[in-house]
């Protein structure tokens, strides 16, 4: 997949041509156009019209996401990336979660697929807990991706303020964190069964991250060691998931899940390959596809309770809809 970055008056000189260059994927991240709802619909409503294939990326901000905005893209393939935005207003830290959780709500309601975009102390006022329960929020949303720019770019690394409320301390475990979320959840492709496999082990999802944090530093794949997640193949980030789960899991006496915990992950993983690489593999659950990719693999205590096992041989492939699956011999 090649990808391509326009300034927002290129881009809309040539969305006319995108797809004759063969262009597949490009983002748009200009502050001016993620305020200005005008505009978000006239590239939306251009790219509709004469690049309807190619994946765009959006930055928006969520004051401009309505009805309007998400029943226009629903004509394309996007993705809404979202800062969640905080203010900071008489020493004390503003954070809307019923605004963002009213717009997540619309995004998945349509169908659409969204990301969030979020910072650590860079906000006079905010704090190493206030920064833990955006993140813990941000996930409960089933945000298909979720960014941490002082993770990829050294310099925003350094915007990161030491106050009365963030130590240096806190900033690099913050770092740490956003950095084993950023591998484990987006480069992971975790949406999907994030949320179900974090609950039987009764852990917020930021204590999770940190947990993982410690594991990806002992495994010499921490943000220290120079590991660039989006680098690595998805079957080695699913390999880390699988081995970090399997621990935690065991950790916390829920040895009866494993198994199941297993084929979730793997079932999902390679779905996600065969829709982003067109990879096709064959893969062995100890469970029916049809029960792992149903509404019951949601609380996985009681799939345990009321699935019989049942060792199955899985080809995943692209059809015409896109990613499916069979049962072989």
């Amino acid at each position: 997949m090649t990808e391509y970055k326009f300034k927002t008056s290129e881009l809309e000189a040539q969305i006319e041509t995108l797809s004759q260059k063969g262009i597949t994927e490009f983002s748009i991240h200009d502050a001016s156009v993620a305020k200005d709802k005008r505009r978000v619909l006239k590239i939306i409503n251009l790219i509709a019209q004469y690049a309807p294939d190619v994946f765009v990326s959006i930055l928006t901000d969520a004051s401009v996401i309505d009805r309007e905005v998400a029943a226009a893209a629903t004509q394309i393939f996007c993705s809404f990336d979202i800062p969640l935005e905080v203010q900071s207003k008489g020493g004390k830290i503003l954070f809307d979660k019923k605004f963002y959780s009213a717009k997540a709500r619309l995004l998945n309601d349509f169908g659409l697929v969204f990301g969030f975009q979020l910072t650590y102390a860079q906000v006079a006022g905010d704090s190493l807990k206030l920064f833990l329960d955006r993140l813990d929020f941000a996930v409960q949303q089933y945000p298909n991706h979720i960014d941490f720019a002082q993770t990829m770019n050294s310099e925003e690394e350094k915007t990161a303020k030491v106050t009365g409320f963030f130590s240096a301390q806190d900033i690099r475990y913050a770092r740490d964190l956003a950095f084993s979320c950023r591998t484990f959840y987006t480069s992971g492709r975790a949406v999907p069964w994030f949320l179900s496999v974090l609950k039987p082990l009764r852990i917020y999802a930021s204590r999770f991250f940190a947990d993982f944090a410690e594991w990806q530093r002992c495994n010499n794949c921490d943000y220290k060691s120079g590991f660039v997640p989006e680098a690595v193949p998805h079957k080695d980030i699913e390999k880390m998931q699988m081995l970090f789960l399997e621990q935690k899991y065991e950790e916390k006496g829920q040895h009866s899940l494993i198994l199941l915990v297993k084929d979730i992950v793997a079932i999902n993983g390679a779905m996600s390959r065969v829709a982003g690489e067109g990879e096709e593999s064959t893969i062995v659950t100890s469970y029916n596809p049809d029960d792992l990719l149903s509404e019951e693999a949601v609380d996985l205590t009681a799939f345990c309770e009321n699935v019989c096992m049942e060792e199955c041989k899985v080809r995943i492939f692209a059809d015409e809809e896109g990613p499916s699956y069979e049962v072989v011999e």
